[in-house]
């Protein structure tokens, strides 16, 4: 009697799954008469090349900088935007904040924000095939620093507003362009926008900036493009561990030297990975894509309450980009001991990056590497800390606008989505639950690549598409 009892159970377990797997298919979508945006082509082209050539080169530094790059950059935008220049007047801010301001017709409603940063990272230019600031067009593609990382956006929003200008049109509510010249070391410009904004009592209804992007094959089962919109993004802290004790002569060490020490710490770490979060944009990922993967991954997405641990062990296993948008990662980057090969150090140190899962913080995260460490002689310190995004609304107009105007300009899905890297967006959560990261691009795995690497290009065909996609968005703001 009991083994038919549990017979039955383990049918009625099975059916279960299976039921919830073939219903796990993709939700119907409401027809849509896809809109044809027709501009000129070729003057996007132009003016990305203009800005690429522009060396706005950003530095922890700030004497390394070359100011006049920054300043010639901005001298270029008349020539390159006649008509914004003359409709949208321009407020600049401390940390070459950039603030253009578009007014619409009705100024009751709340306006739309779009982001860019028009600096860029260093390069090793004897590692580049093409000089990385001449702007090279050959082959369908420009090759270029901060093509893809930001100017492609700053250019695509700004060709966007210059077409829509010049051709009568005038958003219903008023329509900003932030920009920052310091996104990449974490400049003041964002914050100084943001503080006006604030002050001045402006909600936006909504706000975009760099993130996701137009993808193929980053979910197991899933051969179709989707646009990653970011819906949060993760926070991040560094971590210091430093061990101080007797050096000496490496001829006669001591069991376990310093740097031994903070070797054991990093193993202790490495193989004690922060728990597993399935948070809200983590659940939305996997609900948006899970419903188009093949059968076998569908009954594994469809019924996370029971196989939510053995993704989570393919995920520690694996590391990479999945594992990333479950938890909080810890990469290990610097470590100094002596300066000589034969002599035990008294002092040694270890660097990590930690990102931030949106159900940890700053200080849980201090606190479970002090406690997985377990080693009271090892001193840990964090800087440079800052706490994850809250997560962005998917009920509102603000994202159906930009998720409608990702699917019609490239022909794909589009689905929510946990950023795991940080950007300038991040600044907007006081005053906005409407914050939605897409940097404009359909981009391969090479192009994901190149981002603050080598080689850095973009199709022109991704040029133009960017500028469609804004003129999509902003002929609803």
């Amino acid at each position: 009697m009991i083994g038919w009892i549990l017979l039955a159970l383990i049918v009625l377990f099975l059916a279960v799954l299976l039921v919830r797997a073939l219903r796990f298919r993709p939700l119907p979508e409401e027809p849509r008469k896809k809109e044809e945006i027709v501009f000129d082509q070729d003057a996007p082209v132009d003016a990305l090349r203009a800005l690429v050539r522009c060396r706005t080169v950003s530095r922890e530094d700030p004497a390394l900088e070359d100011d006049a790059e920054f300043e010639k950059l901005i001298a270029l935008l008349p020539q390159l935007y006649p008509h914004v220049w003359e409709t949208c007047p321009l407020l600049r801010f401390d940390g070459r904040g950039l603030l253009f301001r578009w007014k619409g017709t009705d100024g009751s409603g709340e306006p739309a924000v779009l982001m860019a940063h028009y600096d860029v990272v260093p390069v090793e230019e004897d590692l580049w095939e093409k000089p990385p600031f001449d702007a090279i067009a050959e082959d369908g593609v420009i090759w270029g620093r901060g093509t893809l990382d930001t100017k492609n956006t700053f250019n695509g929003i700004l060709s966007a507003a210059e077409h829509l200008i010049r051709n009568g049109f005038t958003p219903r509510n008023d329509v900003y362009f932030a920009f920052s010249g310091g996104e990449e070391v974490a400049g003041p410009g964002a914050v100084n926008i943001v503080n006006y904004f604030r002050e001045n009592g402006i909600t936006p209804s909504f706000v975009v900036d760099e993130g996701g992007a137009v993808v193929e094959g980053i979910f197991p089962g899933v051969n179709i493009p989707f646009g990653m919109i970011g819906i949060a993004e993760k926070g991040k802290m560094n971590i210091r561990l430093r061990y101080t004790g007797d050096g000496g002569h490496a001829s006669s060490p001591a069991p376990h030297t310093p740097i031994g020490r903070l070797s054991a710490a990093c193993a202790r770490i490495e193989n004690h990975p922060f728990p597993h979060h399935y948070t809200v944009p983590v659940r939305a990922f996997f609900d948006a894509l899970g419903r188009h993967a093949s059968f076998a991954y569908r009954l594994l997405f469809a019924n996370l309450w029971c196989f939510g641990g053995l993704l989570d062990m393919v995920c520690r296993k694996s590391g990479g980009a999945l594992n990333a948008l479950v938890r909080t990662t810890v990469a290990f980057t610097m470590m100094e001991g002596s300066k000589a090969s034969n002599v035990i150090p008294s002092n040694a140190w270890m660097v990590a990056n930690i990102r931030l899962n949106p159900e940890d913080s700053v200080e849980s995260a201090l606190a479970y590497i002090r406690k997985v460490v377990d080693d009271p002689e090892i001193d840990i310190s964090s800087w440079d800390g800052s706490e994850p995004s809250p997560v962005s609304r998917l009920d509102c107009e603000g994202w159906k606008i930009v998720s409608e105007a990702v699917s019609d300009t490239w022909n794909c899905h589009s689905a929510p989505y946990l950023m795991v890297q940080c950007s300038d967006s991040r600044h907007y959560a006081p005053i906005s639950d409407r914050v939605y990261r897409f940097s404009a691009a359909d981009m391969t795995d090479e192009e994901r690549e190149s981002i603050h690497g080598n080689n850095e290009k973009i199709r022109i065909e991704t040029v133009q598409r960017a500028v469609e996609f804004f003129i999509r968005v902003l002929r609803r703001c």
